[in-house]
């Protein structure tokens, strides 16, 4: 029997983790076609620019852009188009009270597969003032120059 629980990381939002203080994250299924599910085994997603909606007790990606597959031809759909994130509607509607919250939003963080399915975390996310930014930087600086005086020391 096929491991379930072998995750490949297909696409990374390093942003959202920069622009945002990540308070919950949660695994969400995908509602894709078959052409989208080859284009993202050969990695071709990105979800830079893309955020998550909640409408009509659904919840929604928009703006993940999928590659078209190559071989695709009339099967493919829009790189851009809207997708439906599948998750149980309990979860759905705590998140859509969190996020009338003001300040709060859902944010994709990874599509990764698992297994043979391909999943999305998305993270409950508030964003980070300048001052926030700025913080973490400097720790982040701060962290990197602490591992290079232990490297430089344990020579």
């Amino acid at each position: 029997m096929a491991e379930k629980s072998s995750v490949k990381l297909i696409a990374n939002n390093k942003k959202a983790y920069h622009d945002y203080f990540i308070l919950e994250k949660y695994e969400a299924g995908i509602s894709l076609a078959g052409t989208e599910v080859k284009s993202i085994r050969m990695g071709k997603c990105s979800i830079k620019e893309a955020y998550v909606e909640i409408k009509a007790g659904q919840m929604n990606i928009v703006g993940m852009h999928i590659s078209p597959y190559e071989k695709g031809n009339i099967f493919n759909k829009d790189p851009l188009r809207t997708r439906k994130l599948l998750l149980h509607k309990y979860e759905i509607r705590k998140l859509g009270e969190k996020i009338r919250e003001k300040g709060y939003t859902l944010m994709p963080l990874q599509v990764y597969l698992k297994g043979s399915l391909v999943k999305v975390e998305i993270g409950l996310a508030k964003g980070k003032k300048l001052y926030d930014k700025r913080a973490d930087i400097a720790a982040k600086d701060a962290k990197r120059e602490a591992q290079r005086e232990f490297k430089i020391r344990n020579f």
